[in-house]
């Protein structure tokens, strides 16, 4: 390659060295992981009569993911992203099918369980996977003045997207489950997977993990992974997956007082479509309005949202709740990740993205199923406390992050 294709090349945008297929197969293959947790809780609820064993389902699907979704991420590290991810999907597939099949049969609730679990354990992670693919790209690709603020710019598209995939996939939810079936939502999910996530395993960016292996870079020792810098953000991660939760269940138990539970999702749209439209704004930030302070006063918007969402006692009051919360979460969500780029260690990338991705999906299953505990035995009012316990949480952590990244003097 000649001086000049090398200089174009580092000057290539993004974009450019990607192409815009890409970012619109990586959008819709995301879709099956928003889908599968309400899936699951739907087809329980609604086959088994129990909301309870929803649940506790809904809840099985996140521990599989704690369990198995940071090897996931190992083995993409170790062998590649796209074997690893043609696996999961076919297997994924296959299981979302199967558990429609069981949940209608007459199967024990355990095999419930235990098929919920491997639809967690087995869920494709595209998102940290699309992360760890663009952060390498642009570290090959992008000119070095410029990769600070196109790492940022990425990291706030790919929480944008994220968050209008948790936000459209239960409204896909529930609109496949009231014009078909309860089980439809499951099945499609199976669908997606198998066009969509294969798609996205198959792209050529696929390809770049495999070859940095065969360059002969040795990864890093997996206790790098460990490191304090590292599992305050996964927490951090966590209180906004909890948060995430919380919220919609509890919405949807307020709604449901009075009198307009179906409009529940509706409701939660207003903070996550102000919530991505914040999140794709940080890239816009100024430089001087550092990430440490970022995630701090954007986490404490989370908190003083929460307190209103609490106290909101009509559904005009919640809607602006709602609002001032999404002003918060989206930028939470895209600082988090810029510092998981930035301290992952070499060769780990794919595994820091995908430990961030399955603590906000544990946190969501098991914020979904508590909230719904809950609110049953104690009330709406005591459910609506817990999005401020776990907007907290973030906070907390962003202060530990605060304390762990002061900038040398």
């Amino acid at each position: 390659m000649s001086l000049s294709e090398k200089v174009d090349m580092r000057a290539a945008s993004l974009l450019r060295a990607v192409g815009l297929p890409y970012f619109v197969v990586a959008f819709a293959a995301r879709l099956p992981y928003a889908m599968m947790v309400v899936g699951v809780l739907t087809v329980v609820s609604s086959g088994r009569a129990s909301i309870s064993e929803g649940g506790l389902s809904s809840a099985a699907v996140g521990i599989g993911t704690a369990c198995f979704g940071a090897l996931l991420g190992a083995a993409a590290d170790r062998f590649g992203q796209r074997p690893v991810l043609l696996g999961v999907a076919i297997a994924n597939a296959a299981l979302m099918v199967a558990f429609a099949a069981i949940v209608y049969s007459d199967a024990p609730f355990g095999l419930v369980l235990l098929t919920a679990f491997g639809i967690g354990a087995t869920a494709p992670q595209v998102a940290p996977m699309s992360r760890a693919r663009l952060v390498g790209i642009i570290a090959e690709r992008i000119a070095p003045e410029r990769r600070a603020r196109t790492v940022s710019s990425t990291m706030a598209y790919e929480s944008a997207a994220d968050e209008t995939v948790f936000v459209f996939g239960p409204f896909v939810v529930g609109i496949l489950a009231s014009l078909i079936a309860p089980w439809a939502p499951l099945v499609g999910a199976a669908v997606l997977a198998l066009g969509f996530v294969c798609a996205f395993a198959l792209h050529p960016t696929g390809r770049r993990s495999a070859a940095r292996e065969e360059s002969g870079r040795p990864a890093s020792p997996v206790r790098e992974l460990f490191r304090a810098r590292i599992l305050v953000i996964v927490v951090g991660m966590l209180g906004v997956g909890v948060f995430f939760g919380t919220t919609l269940t509890s919405l949807t138990s307020f709604m449901t007082d009075r009198g307009d539970g179906e409009s529940a999702g509706v409701m939660y749209g207003v903070m996550g479509i102000g919530s991505a439209v914040l999140a794709l704004a940080v890239s816009i930030l100024p430089a001087r309005f550092t990430p440490r302070w970022r995630w701090l006063v954007f986490a404490g918007i989370m908190v003083a949202g929460s307190v209103l969402v609490a106290t909101a006692g009509s559904v005009p009051a919640m809607a602006v709740a709602l609002g001032l919360v999404g002003i918060g979460v989206g930028p939470t969500l895209v600082t988090q990740y810029s510092f998981g780029a930035a301290h992952s260690p070499a060769g780990r990338e794919t595994t820091v993205m995908t430990m961030l991705g399955s603590s906000l999906i544990v946190g969501q299953s098991l914020g979904s199923a508590t909230a719904g505990e809950i609110a049953e035995g104690l009330g709406t009012s005591a459910a609506l406390m817990l999005p401020l316990v776990a907007a907290a949480v973030a906070l907390g952590a962003g202060v530990g992050n605060a304390a762990l990244n002061r900038p040398s003097r």
